[in-house]
């Protein structure tokens, strides 16, 4: 052991003296390589650990964390730490959302673990993969079952990064996902089709198509056993059918993945304080080829006595295990129940020992007797989370506690928040279950154990206490209340417009993205746009009675195909679906008005995912414009149902100035009134001449004043701009939204504003009859959020003196140019000169 060590040393000082002769140029050429500025800090770190060999050195701290608690407004999704890597297992919409909101870095996202590809799990990604693009990552791993791969191809159909970034899927066909912090096996699932499952999911996103459970001598829930079940699908391709039957047999059937996890082993800690006390040379370098050679489990002599590595290490980690498991019906319990995979983990074996496992389960599964006994024979050592509907955390306390404190400035427009509660009775299972709730963690590492610090808790107390403390709000707000005259009693409640996204771009703790309900009679409701996370908006707002209102809903209007305005479509589209059999309503179709474009990604996701189709009753945005006479017959009937359900002598739409095919829309009423929206435009007239006289013109305004250039590169409207628009067009009130999400709580004000312009907040309610009041709401609004004005206003003067001295720097170099260009043209002139002389000498 000695002589190795002197070998080491010897070499060691070889390569010192060596280095030490080479000088200046020596060390410079060690240096490591600087990281490019296109590659991430962590990816660049990520790389420099695999080339140094430590590639597969086990994480010191690791934990999962639930995102979304399986609630009915967030899905579920749970988040995997450790120093090394991080992952997220399902991404359903609002999952970016809740993780920006709680500092959950999405840039540092490893790999995309999906369950199944149902829209509750994977309404997320669109939006997700952007913002990854967006910052920096050029390629991400989706591991899932085959499904995941045409949703993927189909969310292509989006226009931008989305095509040109690098998605790649590993199927549960390849080989185990292996990297620094773990392996990651994937377990095929086949459940059996449920006799409603044709007509309606039973769980969010459910799929209405489901593959047979395998028969022979494969289990089921095999890998074999599902290979059976997706040739069994290819053969239900009968050619016989034709167009969009054919199609639709494309579609494999439901597989759910589940995901076995082995963290990889610690070696254990050498105990420095044991290994002095045998006089070993702690704290110099001879120490460490001993520490290398007992951690690797090997024995040394040091003085003739023979060391051994359980005498001066601590016992190592094995390594623990955990499982991801999706149980969407009773139809996967035997599949589940039956697997051979998972019954070597119930055994009883130390290294198949399971610390946790996170059920993604609904009520009915678990009440199960099969899937109790099942989890049953796992024994006490195991943890079991459910994220089920059951589940009522709040999610977004954020958005909560600027409601709660608007709530204080007027409660009819900004009314308090709801959570939506499931009627199912909870299940009691024969094991100790943990329910998830948002930030809820479970140590892995350093030590096994639940971490509730973290829990995010919503004190409406505590949220009016900080606003009533704040200076001048109370007096701003007694201020307001005073100013305002009694509202008569025969003034009418519709419409009503719930401003239910007001951000841009990607969904923010306090803003998400475009959203705007309109609801024209108790019984009838639009939705203008319907960006990610529409859906969990709407069940906030109107908690259990988001059934209800769902069914309200006729038509949705898409102005144009950017992601963060059409990506909640079709949780609406299925929420809606089940709100119609829970209400034991009769279910009618919805009418879509969109850009034509939209229908290349709704075939794809309903040929090759789930069937959607069936729900909508497409009206191009196109054949909606004025003096249109393309016009198909079909669609013709649809504009015709569509007026007479909402009681509308007009629906009409206009192309306007942002991208290709992005169309505003105005809708007027037999009654009188007026109400046009802008989608995303530059200043357009085409908009000015449909909504002539408008009653309410909801226009963007993504950009503060001074950002003109800004707003023109990204064809989008500065404030003044949208105020002007609505002036033109004679609108009666105005209500700005579409902020840049850099004004997360509040824009700055223009000097445009006027007792004709009001801003948007999420979850805001407005009616005609407030629009003498919202004005008067700006003073107890910049009082409650005068920190962030003040702290805009800086910004703002900052990027003003920076543009200033961009400007006074141009003009030097140009006058600077100038200057130079004088001697320059003078030396010529002399140089000329002076070959003429010499021409007449010659001559």
């Amino acid at each position: 052991m000695w002589a190795l060590w002197r070998a080491w040393g010897r070499a060691r000082r070889g390569a010192g003296g060596a280095m030490a002769d080479t000088g200046a140029a020596a060390s410079t050429a060690a240096r490591p390589p600087r990281r490019p500025r296109d590659v991430p800090r962590h990816v660049w770190a990520r790389e420099r650990r695999r080339s140094a060999g430590t590639g597969l050195a086990a994480p010191n701290t690791v934990y999962a964390q639930v995102v979304a608690a399986g609630g009915r407004d967030a899905g579920a999704a749970v988040y995997v730490f450790s120093e090394f890597n991080r992952y997220l297992f399902n991404c359903g919409e609002g999952t970016q959302r809740a993780m920006q909101e709680h500092k959950l870095k999405i840039s540092h996202l490893d790999s995309i673990f999906l369950s199944r590809v149902a829209w509750a799990n994977v309404g997320g990604l669109p939006g997700m993969i952007l913002t990854l693009k967006a910052m920096g990552l050029q390629r991400c791993v989706f591991l899932g079952p085959p499904k995941l791969q045409n949703y993927l191809k189909a969310i292509r159909q989006f226009p931008g990064p989305l095509k040109r970034m690098d998605l790649a899927v590993q199927l549960h066909t390849e080989p185990e996902y292996k990297d620094e912090t773990m392996t990651v096996h994937q377990i095929p699932l086949a459940g059996k089709p449920q006799a409603a499952e044709s007509i309606l999911p039973q769980s969010p996103g459910a799929s209405t198509q489901g593959g047979n459970s395998p028969r022979g001598d494969a289990g089921p829930g095999s890998p074999r056993a599902a290979q059976q079940s997706l040739e069994k699908g290819k053969e239900k391709e009968s050619p016989k059918e034709t167009g969009a039957e054919q199609k639709c047999a494309s579609r494999h059937p439901d597989l759910v993945m589940a995901f076995l996890c082995k963290i990889h082993p610690r070696k254990g800690k050498f105990l420095a304080a044991k290994a002095q006390e045998m006089g070993l040379p702690v704290g110099t370098p001879a120490i460490f080829p001993i520490i290398t050679a007992l951690k690797n489990g090997e024995s040394i002599t040091f003085e003739g006595k023979e060391l051994f590595p359980e005498e001066l290490c601590a016992p190592g980690d094995p390594g623990p295990v955990f499982i991801v498991l999706e149980c969407p019906h009773e139809g996967f319990v035997d599949a589940v129940c039956d697997n051979e995979t998972f019954r070597r983990y119930q055994e009883g074996h130390p290294e198949h020992q399971v610390a946790l496992i996170i059920h993604m389960t609904p009520e009915a599964v678990l009440r199960d007797s099969r899937y109790q006994q099942w989890l049953q024979r796992f024994g006490p050592g195991t943890q079991h989370l459910v994220l089920n509907e059951n589940s009522s955390a709040v999610h977004n306390p954020r958005s909560y506690k600027i409601q709660t404190q608007l709530n204080l400035i007027h409660p009819e427009i900004f009314p308090l928040l709801s959570t939506y509660q499931s009627k199912e009775e909870e299940a009691v299972c024969s094991v100790p279950i943990v329910r998830g709730e948002c930030l809820l963690k479970y140590h892995f590492r350093p030590q096994q154990e639940w971490q509730r610090d973290a829990v995010t808790v919503c004190d409406r107390d505590a949220f009016v206490s900080e606003a009533l403390d704040l200076p001048d709000f109370q007096d701003r707000v007694k201020e307001c209340k005073e100013s305002l005259a009694a509202v008569p009693g025969n003034v009418s409640a519709y419409p009503e417009i719930v401003f239910l996204g007001t951000g841009s771009a990607i969904p923010m703790k306090i803003r998400n993205v475009s959203s705007t309900l309109v609801n024209t009679s108790s019984t009838r409701s639009l939705l203008l746009d319907c960006g990610e996370g529409t859906f969990g908006q709407l069940c906030r707002h109107y908690g259990e009675q988001v059934d209800r209102m769902l069914c309200n809903i006729a038509a949705v209007f898409v102005s144009h195909m950017h992601t963060d305005h059409h990506s909640g479509l079709l949780h609406i589209l299925m929420e809606r679906r089940k709100a119609f059999a829970a209400l034991g309503q009769t279910f009618s179709p919805l009418f879509l008005v969109a850009p034509e474009q939209i229908m290349p990604w709704l075939n794809e996701y309903h040929n090759h995912c789930e069937e959607i189709l069936r729900d909508i009753r497409m009206i191009p945005s196109q054949s909606l414009v004025k003096g249109c006479e393309n016009i198909r017959p079909k669609a013709k009937g649809f504009v015709s149902s569509l007026l007479e359900s909402y009681d509308l002598d007009e629906f009409q739409t206009c192309e306007v100035q942002h991208c290709k095919n992005a169309f505003a829309c105005s809708v007027i009423h037999k009654s009188g009134w007026k109400v046009v929206y802008s989608g995303d435009t530059m200043p357009c007239m085409a908009l000015v001449r449909m909504g002539k006289n408008a009653t309410l013109l909801i226009h963007e305004a993504t950009l503060e004043d001074g950002m003109e250039k800004e707003a023109i590169e990204k064809t989008h409207s500065t404030t003044s701009q949208a105020i002007q628009t609505g002036m033109k067009m004679g609108a009666e009130f105005i209500m700005l939204n579409h902020f840049s999400q850099r004004y997360a709580k509040i824009p700055l004000f223009s000097e445009d504003f006027s007792e004709k312009v009001g801003i948007a907040f999420d979850h805001m309610r407005v009616r005609f009859s407030d629009f003498q009041t919202i004005p008067k709401l700006i003073p107890p609004l910049k009082a409650l959020f005068a920190d962030d004005i003040v702290e805009m206003e800086e910004r703002k003067e900052k990027r003003e003196l920076r543009l200033l001295k961009e400007t006074a720097l141009i003009l030097e170099k140009l006058s600077a140019g100038e200057n130079k260009e004088a001697p320059k043209r003078k030396q010529v002139k002399n140089h000329e000169e002076l070959a003429n002389k010499k021409l007449k000498s010659v001559n």
